[in-house]
């Protein structure tokens, strides 16, 4: 995850792309924080980022879950990348 994601474009993702790119921030904070606790770490603030884009895309599948927005069907999400 090379830059930050808006809650717009995680809007438009399916349920599976939420689900794949939590768990690709979540592995990416991971090594972060090793790096910190190593002294490694160049960006510190890259840390605070991938925090908050943690905490969007929870808040984004909550809405889906709540229904307070609806989840993105296949046909959207291919509408959105072209």
């Amino acid at each position: 995850m090379a830059k930050s994601l808006t809650a717009q474009e995680l809007r438009t993702e399916s349920q599976e792309d939420l689900v794949t790119k939590l768990k690709e921030a979540k592995e990416e904070l991971f090594n972060l924080r090793f790096q910190a606790a190593t002294g490694q770490l160049d960006n510190h603030n890259r840390l605070r980022t991938v925090k908050r884009e943690i905490a969007r895309i929870y808040t984004i599948m909550r809405e889906h879950e709540l229904g307070i927005m609806p989840l993105a069907s296949a046909e959207e999400t291919k509408e959105a990348a072209e």
